[in-house]
């Protein structure tokens, strides 16, 4: 049995999925490191020995602080459209989606040929 037999596209593609998916979730951990190395990094500051002293209230109140930032910061990001315009950059790229999207321009341009002519557009 060869490599190529026992080893098919579709299997390679599956374990990519699954590493990128993986690789999300490390993602979100190394998120949080990084704010502790921010924490740590005001160590030896007027702010961060107030932090230390007092690190049972003012971390929880940071880490919230943290978390309650970025979300507002991928708020914004969706609200301003970044991610549509990404999302609609990356599917030009997408061979299977501008074949869809061909297809479904076909279709459209089919049915209005179908349409009365004498009828008003809605």
């Amino acid at each position: 049995m060869t490599i190529r037999k026992r080893v098919n596209k579709r299997s390679l593609i599956r374990w990519k999925i699954y590493f990128d998916r993986s690789r999300m979730y490390i993602g979100y951990i190394q998120f949080f490191l990084i704010g502790i190395v921010f924490l740590q990094s005001f160590k030896d500051e007027r702010w961060g020995d107030f932090i230390f002293r007092y690190a049972v209230i003012a971390i929880p109140v940071v880490l919230i602080l943290f978390v309650f930032l970025s979300l507002l910061l991928g708020y914004l990001d969706t609200k301003l459209g970044f991610r549509e315009e990404e999302l609609r950059n990356l599917s030009k790229s997408n061979p299977v989606m501008v074949e869809m999207l061909d297809s479904l321009n076909e279709i459209k341009a089919q049915l209005k040929s179908l349409e009365p002519k004498g009828r008003l557009d809605s």
